[in-house]
């Protein structure tokens, strides 16, 4: 599928991964809709792409449906969705003090990072499932995962949890739609740059990027861009998890 006047929505699109896959898309002649629930920088994104913002809760199935009601509307059907919307919240199954993890936050993380992408990702496949194929398929549904996934680190049972989800989640889902014509690939980046990591001093950004292989450095949001343009555009990506991550495998901690 190419992108030219492809209607695709980017959740969490208004910064990081999401901003980057949003630009490269636009770039490509997408019309893209953001979904992000930061309204002045997903404003602010629209505007410098030409997009669309909606203010969104992916967690809510009335507010993802009135999103998508209205990006159809400006853009036509969409036939790309990304999933970018995420959160992290570190905490120890057991804290110093012998404290059990806090449950809401365990239940926070799936809820956004899980149960979102999928709320996301069922409501637009059965929007798109209506609409006319282009040529041998309808569209592409691409998900964000993490190397946590694999390689959870101490403090990340909720995160990797979440994360495990997603791939578990991408082969049925794609084997269900696939009567549909629409595709599902899930991206699983290792250490990139993104807003959480600018937060970090820059004597501990350097030191995680030299724990990468190779290249020895932080992974670039437009690289992840670049995977989700690749995924579009070539039909026999399907079912499948894609470690992204330059050979890393994160240590325990």
């Amino acid at each position: 599928m190419q992108l030219k006047d492809i209607a695709a929505v980017i959740t969490g699109g208004s910064s990081g991964l999401g901003a980057a896959t949003a630009e490269l898309l636009a770039s490509q002649g997408a019309r893209v809709t953001l979904f992000d629930m930061n309204e002045e920088a997903g404003q602010a994104q629209a505007a410098r792409i030409g997009g669309l913002f909606k203010k969104v809760n992916v967690t809510d199935a009335a507010s993802v449906a009135e999103a998508l009601d209205a990006a159809q509307e400006k853009h036509g059907v969409a036939r790309v969705l990304v999933n970018c919307a995420g959160i992290v919240i570190g905490a120890r199954t057991v804290g110093r003090e012998a404290t059990p993890h806090p449950l809401d936050q365990f239940r926070k993380v799936i809820e956004v990072n899980l149960i979102g992408s999928f709320n996301c990702i069922a409501q637009f496949a059965a929007r798109l499932s209506r609409a006319e194929p282009l040529g041998e398929e309808r569209g592409v549904i691409v998900n964000t995962a993490s190397v946590a996934a694999f390689d959870g680190q101490i403090g990340q049972a909720a995160y990797a949890a979440s994360k495990g989800g997603v791939v578990g989640m991408t082969l049925p889902i794609a084997r269900d739609l696939a009567q549909s014509g629409i595709r599902v690939v899930t991206i699983a980046p290792g250490i990139f740059w993104t807003p959480m990591m600018a937060g970090m001093p820059k004597d501990v950004q350097d030191s995680l990027g030299k724990q990468v292989p190779f290249p020895s450095r932080l992974g670039k949001p437009e690289e992840y861009a670049q995977m989700v343009q690749s995924i579009v555009n070539n039909p026999m990506l399907n079912g499948e998890t894609i470690r992204l991550d330059g050979a890393i495998r994160m240590p325990p901690r």
